[in-house]
């Protein structure tokens, strides 16, 4: 949860006996660990109460999936479950010639790619500035 290691917990315990002494860390570690306590109380019965107004159309909503992450990920690849895709093992199966051809799309590598248009078609050819001749401004840019 909060991606501290056994070393740094160590130097934080140490800070915090000097910090506050002996006498008062374990009552602070008490009120810590109500406190802890009391905001997942909070959270949970906030998560109840959420389920409960929702009603039974919403019974199997998952509110991991309002993370954005999450939102992004399923976005992206769709609702499919991806936990198992790893890049880098699919590109390791594929250098060793392991994926199946059936399910690779067929390139001819003959035929050259062909655009859908030609950006000479689509803007036409800019004529050089006379010399002395002021660039044409554009006042929407500026």
């Amino acid at each position: 949860m909060f991606n501290i290691g056994p070393l740094e917990f160590l130097l934080l315990a140490a800070v915090a006996l000097i910090v506050f002494g002996p006498d008062r860390l374990p009552d602070l570690a008490r009120d810590a660990g109500r406190m802890l306590r009391a905001l997942r109380d909070v959270a949970q019965g906030a998560r109840s109460q959420l389920n409960s107004e929702l009603g039974p159309d919403f019974a199997d909503f998952d509110l991991s999936s309002l993370n954005p992450r999450t939102a992004i990920k399923n976005a992206l690849l769709g609702d499919d479950d991806f936990s198992s895709l790893n890049p880098r093992e699919s590109i390791q199966r594929a250098l060793r010639g392991e994926d199946d051809p059936a399910t690779l799309p067929a390139v001819d590598l003959d035929k050259p790619a062909t655009a859908p248009y030609s950006p000479a078609e689509q803007y036409p050819a800019e004529q050089p500035l006379a010399p002395g001749e002021r660039p044409p401004i554009d006042p929407e840019a500026t």
